[in-house]
């Protein structure tokens, strides 16, 4: 049956508020009636709420009792397709609605009235008396045919002072008029010429380019070998797309990226695209979101929270770096971005690309099993090549210690230093030293909220808790045996690992690239862009460096510590350590200069680290998908984590084990329910966590067999319960 369309005034309507309720709630259409999927600001209690009309009332109310709506608010109503993926979406990741519309309404001023400001034209009068700065703006207005300006644009765009505009306005010349302050985004040129592209990347492109004009839906992997080009083969699919009048969406692992690619972006279209991330100002994500709901904003560049943006024709989903577990939501609504993609194209139509030099398994498998299509690039664009990638066996140097750069790597860095070239040490820890420990006791500082250790941050002259924040400074005496003088920092961090550079090169400029050691995020693109172009001979980073960027003048990259993530129990720790290593080897040599990548291990022996050197990435993916296999884990089985967390460890503990004796809904479904157990991170924010893992067949319905196990629990007000379907991380 047909859903009705618009209700007229008096008709009881159905209206999902953003506030954690269990239902939706039924109110009396307002004056003038409203559309199926209208944004309204209703009624609830005292308050006034943001709801989304979602259909017709239940009609389990007394209809003389419900409360009219205040207001329909004034930006396009939300189409069918996006309440689908909003429904789908809170199935899939057992979250309720509400929470999921929170997502989708995330902007600022969105129940504001339409925001003005004032712009200014030429009246076609002249002043009493003419000056040149007066020549100079009433000149730049006639150059651009009369279009309205504000006053301090048309004074930078004259070279005068706000003054002169005004003094203009006060003669008549020119004439002040109210204007929407969210205005389009400037259209994007899809006809302008790229970069010339070699024959693998133009039938790439083309291939992507027949799926957008299709107008089906569709996935594909795009995998190519760091440096090969895939950002200019996916751009030809965006331009595709605008050609087909439909919108686009990129989606990036890292803010830090933006910089560099809206430049990329700009060079091919002619004009900025909309940006979507937390770094966008207050009035940006204002102006994001109400264009893309008008159809305005033709291309959004964003983070992940980008999908649940209200576009009225998306067409295409980019998914850069789709391996990045920065696409995965682990707190509030716990989802990934990379399959939300897909889940919302699907919805709408719309064509995916997962764009990787090393895709996640889950991705490499479904395009082994046919559902995704796969297309290769396999050399570097131009001039380029891929770098040597060599192992230091760090048993066989001659190392002091306390130090961590070998012999070797410092004799390779001094070549390239010489050279005029760039080196790059990566490291994938912040802060000075992961462990501050007594020398008297053995004891080590640990957070007062959390069951982790604090690393110290020199630049803070202070302990950082990584779960919390919470910060304090370092002590003079054990805060266990209270013996003065014996604290020491055990082991390197990005920092450490800097006073060592320094001290090794004290003539070189270097750059440390890690997350809090700027402010903001502009802060961050600013250094990247000054490192791009030559402003460091040095550059430490942590796993933000290894994230796409391209520096020309980089030929070597050194791993300070390749083994450190092969430890542990993660199902995922050698996929991960594949390829973080993979890709930040490949920021080296991305210009006409060869680059040389040198991992110090341990364990040159270990089979991840072979397989990194050899460069058989398909022998990796084989071997690790057969394990996983053997295992019955993702990508050929499902997990799911349950997170129990409350103030007081036995009451939490004692829901965890009514949990695990009541599985009948799991067994039912051949499930396997592991715990109740601490989780590995024991307390957060004072807050003590149990685990349980779910195992299942692929194929099974786990969500509906989870809903039905969790259901009858009713929780105290001090206790949390988090279901995380397909976990990423087991912390």
């Amino acid at each position: 049956m047909q859903e009705q369309a618009f209700f007229h005034q008096g008709d009881r309507v159905g209206v999902l508020t953003t506030q954690p309720l269990d239902r939706v709630l039924d109110y009396r259409a307002p004056e003038g009636g409203c559309h199926l999927g209208a944004y309204v600001e209703v009624p609830l209690g005292p308050r006034r709420v943001l709801g989304v009309i979602w259909g017709p009332g239940a009609g389990d109310f007394d209809s003389a009792k419900l409360r009219p709506v205040n207001r329909v608010l004034d930006v396009a109503p939300m189409r069918d397709e996006m309440r689908q993926f909003l429904a789908k979406s809170a199935d899939y990741t057992l979250t309720p609605l509400p929470a999921m519309l929170r997502l989708a309404t995330r902007a600022p001023g969105l129940s504001d009235p339409v925001s003005m400001r004032k712009v200014l034209r030429p009246t076609g009068q002249m002043p009493d008396r003419m000056t040149d700065a007066r020549e100079r703006v009433l000149s730049a207005v006639a150059e651009y045919g009369g279009l309205a300006f504000t006053a301090k644009e048309l004074a930078d765009l004259a070279g005068v002072t706000t003054s002169v505009v005004k003094g203009l306005v006060k003669q008549g010349a020119l004439r002040e008029e109210d204007a929407p302050r969210d205005l389009p985004y400037p259209r994007l040129d899809p006809d302008l010429p790229g970069k010339t592209l070699t024959d693998d990347q133009a039938a790439a492109a083309a291939t992507l380019g027949e799926g957008v004009a299709s107008g089906r839906y569709g996935t594909t992997l795009l995998k190519g070998v760091t440096g090969s080009g895939k950002t200019e083969v996916y751009l030809e699919a965006v331009a595709a797309t605008l050609r087909a009048g439909r919108q686009a969406l990129v989606l990036l692992p890292e803010i830090a990226l933006t910089a560099e690619f809206l430049k990329r972006v700009e060079q091919r279209f002619g004009a900025t695209p909309a940006e979507w991330h937390s770094g966008a100002t207050m009035t940006e994500r204002r102006r994001v979101w109400r264009m893309v709901g008008q159809g305005k904003a033709q291309l959004v560049i964003g983070a992940r929270s980008a999908l649940f943006l209200p576009y009225q024709n998306l067409g295409l989903i980019i998914v850069d770096e789709e391996h990045d577990t920065s696409y995965k939501q682990d707190e509030g609504v716990c989802y990934n971005a990379r399959d939300m993609a897909v889940l919302r194209a699907a919805m709408c139509s719309a064509q995916v690309v997962l764009a990787s030099a090393t895709p996640s398994l889950e991705t490499w498998a479904n395009a082994e099993a046919g559902k995704y299509s796969r297309l290769d690039l396999t050399s570097r664009f131009g001039a380029s090549v891929l770098p040597e990638m060599r192992a230091i066996d760090m048993r066989a140097e001659k190392l002091p210690a306390s130090t961590w750069i070998s012999p070797t790597l410092k004799q390779a860095m001094t070549a390239r230093m010489e050279r005029g070239e760039q080196s790059l040490l990566f490291l994938n820890r912040r802060g000075f030293a992961p462990v501050t420990i007594c020398r008297a006791c053995g004891g080590h500082v640990t957070c007062d909220h959390c069951n982790s250790r604090m690393v110290e941050h020199r630049f803070m002259k202070r302990l950082m808790c990584h779960q919390c924040g919470e910060t304090k400074p370092v002590p003079d005496a054990c805060p266990t045996c209270q013996v003065e003088g014996k604290m020491a920092p055990v082991g390197p961090g990005i920092e450490r690992l800097g006073e060592e550079t320094a001290a090794l090169f004290p003539e070189a400029r270097i750059a440390v690239l890690s997350s809090d050691l700027f402010a903001s995020a502009r802060a961050l693109k600013q250094r990247i862009e000054e490192i791009a172009a030559g402003e460091a001979d040095i550059i430490l980073g942590t796993q933000l460096v290894a994230k796409g960027h391209n520096f020309p003048l980089l030929t070597l990259v050194g791993v300070i510590d390749a083994d450190l993530g092969l430890q542990g129990s993660d199902l995922r720790a050698a996929e991960r350590t594949f390829q973080l290593m993979r890709q930040v080897a490949g920021r080296a040599g991305r210009a006409d200069r060869p680059g040389e990548a040198l991992m110090q291990t341990f364990q040159p022996e270990h089979p991840v680290i072979r397989a990194i050197l050899s460069g058989d990435e398909e022998a990796f993916w084989k071997a690790e998908a057969a394990e996983r296999h053997a295992a019955g884990v993702p990508p050929y089985g499902r997990m799911a984590g349950i997170i129990l967390s409350g103030p007081d460890l036995p009451a939490v503990m004692d829901l965890g084990l009514t949990l695990a004796r009541n599985d009948m809904p799991l067994r039912q479904i051949g499930a396997q329910v592991f715990g109740p157990a601490p989780a590995p991170i024991a307390r957060i924010r004072g807050r003590h966590r149990v685990r349980l893992l779910v195992k299942a067949d692929k194929g099974t319905p786990l969500q509906d067999a989870i809903a039905r196990w969790i259901g009858p629990i009713r929780l105290k007000a001090d206790l949390r319960l988090s279901v995380d379907i397909d976990p990423q991380n087991f912390f």
